[in-house]
């Protein structure tokens, strides 16, 4: 234990600093502005800063957690556009909502409280995971290096709201580490888990897919254990998918509230095309244009571009090139609010892994002061910008 923990604190302390002074951050911008005040507390709105933390998708996830599901196909009266379903709940996954009542029963917490518990507690296991992803390509100042830019990326306003991102990473992190490691079934029991927490993990089950039959073609771990892993993995996604059409009467019954109720849909990359080349030339007539936050969307999609080459000249396994090669493919090839874009590329944390390498080579005290500052201006792009300039 003690070994343990002298390994994980650096990894924590460091994440945990970076992540306090981004939220702090985050908080005085909110209150500054006041804005939140003259909102809706659904929809980013609230009588104080941090009540903003549970709107938007935070508030459908504190309803599933008081109440549970009721999955329905209902439209509305008279709708011709896009929107022609009314929001259903069983368009959220139900392993985020289920710890956050679990917590609820154990703490006494209300589902804001709980729910921002469950993501502050799986923050910090991203991060550890994370971490140990990155170590074993760059050593212990690479691992660092990661975890702090999980504190600050794009999107990582929403790791300490109520929301299920924390959670999937640490359980994608840690899924991607035991098929490193060559522990199949926990890499299989994660990403069960995982299926049962976003719909992108179809990426995160091809990925250890093709690990599993890379395992298989090179007798690496016998047969039983990679099979095992293989047939586990997709259970909790599609298990979901078919409980969720089977109480709706259609078995395409996510899709198609997805599709009504949130225009959420694969268009091939259509919309992530024309907002690409609308917003650098100053044009916003394209669906759903959140001028501010969509600028820091498509520079997070460039900065993807970038780094993905670096990424593979580090030769990493498959199982990371597949999973942020398909997490990429499955983002940028849906119709969305696009400002989104930031935060659902949050799970792609195998590109931090070229920064990382890159970072090692500062000083421990520099690299703290370069991520510190980061921090501090994370507030804006990352916090601000998603939660109040956009709809997250």
């Amino acid at each position: 234990m003690r070994a343990a923990w002298r390994r994980c604190a650096p990894v924590l302390g460091l994440f945990g600093a970076l992540k306090l002074a981004g939220f702090c951050s985050f908080m005085y911008l909110l209150s500054s502005a006041g804005d939140f005040r003259k909102k809706d507390p659904r929809f980013g709105g609230g009588a104080h800063a941090w009540d903003v933390l549970g709107t938007w998708d935070g508030w459908w996830y504190q309803q599933i957690a008081l109440h549970g599901y009721d999955p329905k196909l209902v439209p509305v009266p008279g709708a011709t556009g896009l929107i022609t379903l009314e929001g259903n709940s069983a368009a959220f996954f139900p392993l985020y909502p289920a710890l956050m009542r679990l917590t609820s029963q154990l703490t006494g917490l209300g589902p804001y409280g709980a729910g921002v518990l469950v993501s502050i507690l799986a923050s910090f296991a991203a991060a550890l995971g994370i971490y140990a992803v990155a170590e074993r390509f760059g050593g212990r100042r690479a691992g660092l290096a990661a975890a702090g830019l999980w504190a600050v990326w794009p999107g990582s306003g929403v790791e300490w709201a109520v929301y299920s991102d924390s959670l999937y990473v640490a359980l994608a992190a840690w899924a991607c580490h035991a098929v490193l490691s060559r522990r199949w079934l926990t890499a299989g029991v994660l990403t069960f888990a995982a299926g049962l927490n976003r719909p992108t993990a179809g990426a995160l089950i091809a990925a250890l897919g093709v690990a599993a039959l890379l395992a298989l073609r090179d007798r690496r771990d016998g047969v039983l254990r990679p099979l095992l892993s293989l047939a586990l993995a997709p259970l909790g996604l599609l298990g979901y998918l078919g409980w969720v059409g089977h109480r709706m009467g259609d078995y395409g019954g996510y899709f198609a509230l997805q599709k009504g109720a949130w225009a959420h849909t694969f268009d091939y990359g259509e919309q992530t095309f024309d907002v690409l080349t609308s917003v650098p030339v100053g044009h916003f007539g394209y669906l759903f244009a959140w001028p501010y936050a969509d600028f820091i969307g498509v520079g997070v999609v460039f900065l993807a571009f970038v780094l993905l080459p670096l990424l593979l000249r580090l030769r990493p396994p498959a199982v990371l090139v597949v999973y942020t090669v398909l997490t990429l493919a499955l983002v940028l090839g849906s119709q969305q609010i696009f400002c989104n874009v930031s935060r659902y590329l949050l799970p792609c944390f195998p590109l931090f892994l070229p920064l990382a390498v890159a970072l090692r080579r500062l000083s421990l005290p520099v690299l703290c002061t370069v991520l510190t500052i980061t921090a501090l201006a994370s507030g804006s792009y990352a916090g601000y910008a998603l939660f109040e300039l956009g709809v997250p």
